[in-house]
């Protein structure tokens, strides 16, 4: 049997599938969120762990599978992919390494998502795993390359930055050419974690990681920031969907390691809705604060007042809004 790694470097030549496969991010972004309820899904494994601190390599790809087929309405993998990613298309894998090893995306789902999206017949050269640079990037346990014939890893730091800056907010900032040139959509694939300025860093946040200077953007709890770069054009139109790895987080003390509030939830939450996504991973966290005897982050002054201004009528990223927001826990 051949090992995962194996597996991504031959799938390279897979064929693609018909057009009768996807139909979804193919819409014009938006365009399932503006009216029926925004469809969130949290999956769990409380076994996800069979020895050690490491999450299992085989039990990650089925909490993968469950969180997918949830979220589709389709029990094959295989298939939730497809009704999901569309044809012909390079499909950037946004990783958060910001915090260093021990708390960063997992390798072991950035692979699970690799291999089910080869095996729906999307390319290996056609993957892009990408953060802001090499140091990140190997932060989350990924090898770098730029080989066309597998799963491609590279940063922004190789890629570089659009020479116009875009007006963000009161900032002129430049955006990453991994985002505006090489990558077709995107897939945020961030971490849960707790986060000293702005609250709660995930989904949204996650997108600092696209522009050149994002510490231009963290003042007020990094309100409007966060929901300034999720509304520019790129980034709205790219970004479609989200697979958030809460398989191990910080509650308190982040966005860095925190050993002494590290938090295990073995779980990923899953939507196209970033509004959405980020409301029901703030909730998380806060229950786990409540639960270890700490205040929530609105009484602790950390509000992620970003996730509101998102949904707002200048923003229309999503909705926050619990009655419009079907959560599905699985």
């Amino acid at each position: 049997m051949k090992s995962r790694r194996e597996f991504l470097k031959d799938a390279a030549g897979a064929a693609l599938w018909g057009a009768q496969g996807s139909f979804e991010w193919a819409q014009k972004p938006g365009q399932r969120i503006s009216g029926a309820r925004s469809r969130v899904v949290v999956a769990r494994d409380a076994g996800l762990r069979i020895q050690g601190s490491q999450p299992d390599e085989q039990n990650v790809l089925a909490l993968l599978d469950k969180a997918m087929t949830a979220y589709s309405g389709r029990t094959a993998p295989a298939e939730a992919w497809r009704y999901l990613v569309p044809r012909d298309t390079v499909i950037g894998l946004k990783v958060n390494g910001l915090g260093g090893r021990g708390i960063s995306t997992h390798a072991v789902l950035v692979h699970a998502i690799c291999e089910r999206l080869q095996q729906a017949g999307v390319p290996a050269g056609n993957i892009v795993v990408w953060d802001r640079n090499a140091r990140d990037l190997e932060a989350c346990g990924m090898n770098l390359g730029t080989d066309r014939s597998r799963v491609r890893c590279y940063g922004s730091d190789v890629a570089g930055f659009e020479d116009t800056a875009v007006h963000c907010g009161s900032a002129q900032l430049r955006l990453s050419r991994v985002l505006t040139r090489d990558c077709d959509m995107v897939i945020s694939v961030p971490i849960l974690k707790d986060h000293t300025m702005s609250g709660i860093t995930f989904s949204m946040k996650n997108m600092y990681g696209v522009i050149d200077r994002p510490y231009l953007l963290h003042g007020d709890n990094c309100n409007p920031g966060v929901a300034d770069v999720n509304a520019l054009s790129a980034v709205r139109d790219k970004v479609r969907f989200t697979i958030g790895d809460a398989l191990t987080s910080v509650y308190e003390g982040g966005p860095v390691y925190s050993p002494e509030h590290l938090w295990r939830p073995n779980a990923l939450i899953v939507g196209e809705d970033r509004v959405a996504v980020d409301q029901s991973a703030w909730q998380m966290l806060d229950r786990k604060r409540v639960e270890e005897g700490l205040s929530t982050l609105k009484d602790a002054g950390r509000e992620p007042r970003y996730i509101a201004t998102a949904a707002d009528a200048a923003h229309r990223l999503g909705t926050n809004d619990p009655r419009r927001i079907q959560l599905l826990e699985v």
